[in-house]
Order: structure tokens, then sequence, then C-alpha cells
């Protein structure tokens, strides 16, 4: 079990990601949406959306920072490890409180208005599930094995064995020692990431990052009253009818 848990199915999981996006955009590229229902609610989208958005955001990127960044880097920055601790366990905790009740509060506005709830699928309703216990056992598992003053070291077990995937000799025996929470919250991550081609997650592939570069658009209004002074164009006369 310790072998496909931990040296299989995360090669299983990136293999569906990749297979399943090269799919999804070649045979169903007019379902590659996230079926917006924005018209419907729009109070409650204007604060929950971001929060979540927002919050998952910082929630990846403290997941790349805590598997990817050795700690010795982080300690040649002049980073130690009570800091980096600190660090975790604050914007970790503020980051998953946000995304959980801004999921919390979409799932709610999803379950009281009747037209979302009609558009929301059987595969819809199997995402969020697994994405809401991902977000909460994720949560629960830093705030159970943390403190102010330590936690558990995940930098020394889970993330060599996730820099050990890319070398294609994943490091199993890692995981002997690490707790049950972190566990379960690491295989139901895995299954997020396979699913994600065949749901409306697949739209962070889409999202317009180009946008943070292109140019400013400046729209200009023009005044009625000049319009109705300015000389008629060349060209075809109109004619009354």
């Amino acid at each position: 079990m310790d072998t496909f848990l931990w040296g299989a199915l995360p090669y299983l999981a990136f293999l569906s990601l990749v297979s399943g996006l090269i799919w999804r955009h070649r045979y169903d590229k007019f379902g590659w949406t996230t079926r917006s229902s924005e018209v419907y609610g729009r109070r409650i989208l204007a604060w929950a959306s971001p929060a979540f958005h927002y919050g998952i955001l910082f929630v990846l990127a403290g997941h790349l920072l805590g598997l990817f960044v050795p700690a010795g880097w982080t300690d040649a920055l002049g980073v130690d490890e009570h800091v980096y601790h600190l660090m975790s366990l604050v914007g970790g905790t503020v980051a998953g409180v946000l995304a959980v009740l801004g999921l919390a509060t979409l799932l709610y506005r999803r379950r009281r208005n009747l037209p979302v709830l009609r558009a929301t699928t059987a595969n819809d309703k199997a995402m969020y599930l697994l994405l809401f216990g991902e977000i909460c056992v994720g949560l629960y598992t830093k705030l159970t094995n943390s403190s102010l003053h330590s936690g558990y070291d995940y930098r020394s077990t889970i993330a060599p064995w996730a820099r050990s995937l890319f070398a294609l000799h994943p490091r199993t025996g890692l995981w002997a020692t690490v707790p049950t929470s972190y566990q379960v919250h690491a295989v139901i991550g895995m299954l997020v990431i396979a699913i994600v081609p065949f749901t409306r997650l697949v739209h962070m592939f889409s999202a317009p990052w180009f946008y943070l570069f292109r140019p400013y658009l400046v729209y200009r209004s023009r005044p009625t009253d000049r319009l109705a002074e300015r000389p008629p164009r060349p060209g075809w006369e109109r004619i009354d009818t």
C-alpha cells in the first residue's frame, strides 16, 4: 500500500492531469469553462469568490514554497527554522481560513439559489466535496500539529519525498513517521489533481494571466452635444422614409 500511495499514485495523478488536459482541449473546447452563474446572487459573489480564490492561491504558494524550497536555502537567506515555522503557521492559517470561508459561502449560495442549484451537476458535487474536504483537512492538520513554539517538520520528510518524485526515484520510506492527517491530506490532494481536467476546475489553466502585463485600455466618453455638431462624413446620403 505504501508503494502504491507514495510511489505510484503521484505519477498516476500527474498522468491523469496531463492526458486529461490534452483530451479536454482537443475534444471539449467549448466545455472548457467554469459555467459562470454570475447573473444570480452577485452580492455574495462580490466577496466570497475573491476570498476563496485569493485564499487558495496563497495556500498553493505556501505548499510550493514548503515542498520545493529546501531548508538550506531559507537558512542562507537568514530565515531560521522558528521564523519560517511562524510564517508557515500564521500565513497558512489565514489563507486556509479565507479559502474555507469563501468556498463555504459559495456552496451556501449554490444550495440556496435555485437556478444555480439546478445547474450543479453530479460532477460538480463530487468535485466540491473533494476540494472542500482537502482544504479542511489541511487546515486541521496544520493546527493540530503545530503551536507557536514548534510544529511537525514536514521539510525533513514530505518535502524530500516530493522532490524525489522528479528524480523518478520516490523515497516512499519517508512517510513511515508522517502523522496520519498529513497522509490523508496528501492522498486527497493527489485525487484533486487527478480530476482537475474533468471538472470546472480546469478553468485555472485558462486564467487570463496576460492581463497583468498588457497595456491599460483607456475609455473616454464622448459628449452627445459634440456629436450633434459634428459635420456629416462623406458617403452615401441618407434616404428619408
